[in-house]
C-alpha cells in the first residue's frame, strides 16, 4: 500500500453530496481504518431511544436530541483524532471539528442544491418536493443550532488563527477550512475517490474547481 501522508481523515458536507459514498469507498482501500458515520451514529441513538421514528425514511434534525449530548458526541469525534490513527470520519461537522489537528485530511464535498435533492428523494425514497422541504428545514434547524453552541470554538479553531475573519458569519462548510474540495456535480463517485485518495496518498490538496451551478446556489 502507498505510504500515506496523513493518519486521519474527516469528510464533511450537506446532504446529498456524495459523503457517504465517498466514506466507504475510502474504508474499503484503508481496510485497516476505522470508519465512523456521525450520522449514522445519531439516528441509531435517536431510534434506540425512541426520540425518531426508524419506520420513517427521511432523516431527522439536530433538535432531536439535546445540546450536551450533541457537544459530547462531537467532541468525542474531534478526541479521536487528536489520539488515534487510521480513522475516517464523516458527518456534517467533522471538517470544522478538524481544525488545528495535525495529520488529519480535511475533505469538503460540494454539490448544486437540485442534485443534492434528488439523490435524497432517490435515497429515501420519497417525493423531490418532501426531500426539498425535509432539507431546507433540517439545514435550518441544525444551523441555528450549531451556530448557538459552538460560536466559542470557531472564533478560538478560527477566527483567532486567522483562517476567517471575525466580521464574517459562520459558515461550517466554507471552503477556507478545508485542504480538499470536490464538486461532485463535476466529478464522479470514482473521479472524487481518485481525487481524495491521491491527496491522501501524496499530499496534493489543491482546491478543485466547482461548478457555477454551485456557486450560483451559494451567492
Amino acid at each position: 500500500m502507498d505510504k500515506l501522508k496523513y493518519q486521519n481523515i474527516v469528510i464533511s458536507s450537506l446532504p446529498g453530496s456524495g459523503r457517504s459514498t465517498l466514506a466507504r469507498l475510502l474504508h474499503k482501500k484503508l481496510s485497516d481504518w476505522n470508519l465512523f458515520s456521525g450520522g449514522g451514529f445519531m439516528r441509531e441513538y435517536a431510534i434506540e431511544k425512541g426520540l425518531f421514528k426508524g419506520d420513517s425514511l427521511l432523516h431527522h434534525s439536530a433538535a432531536t436530541y439535546g445540546e450536551d449530548f450533541d457537544r459530547k458526541v462531537d467532541m468525542g469525534m474531534r478526541e479521536w483524532l487528536v489520539k488515534k490513527e487510521k480513522m475516517i470520519i464523516e458527518s456534517w461537522l467533522c471538517g470544522f471539528l478538524a481544525q488545528n489537528v495535525p495529520n488529519t485530511l480535511k475533505i469538503l464535498l460540494v454539490c448544486k442544491n437540485s442534485l443534492r435533492i434528488d439523490r435524497v428523494a432517490n435515497r429515501d425514497n420519497v417525493r423531490v418536493r418532501e426531500a426539498k422541504k425535509n432539507l431546507k428545514e433540517r439545514m435550518n434547524i441544525n444551523v441555528q443550532k450549531w451556530t448557538q453552541m459552538y460560536h466559542k470554538e470557531w472564533n478560538d479553531w478560527v477566527v483567532k488563527k486567522k483562517l476567517i475573519d471575525s466580521k464574517e458569519e459562520i459558515n461550517f462548510w466554507d471552503e477556507r477550512l478545508y485542504d480538499l474540495v470536490i464538486d461532485t456535480y463535476m466529478y464522479s463517485k470514482e473521479e472524487t475517490f481518485n481525487l481524495a485518495y491521491e491527496a491522501l496518498s501524496k499530499g496534493i490538496t489543491n482546491k478543485y474547481q466547482v461548478s457555477d451551478e454551485w456557486k450560483e446556489d451559494n451567492k
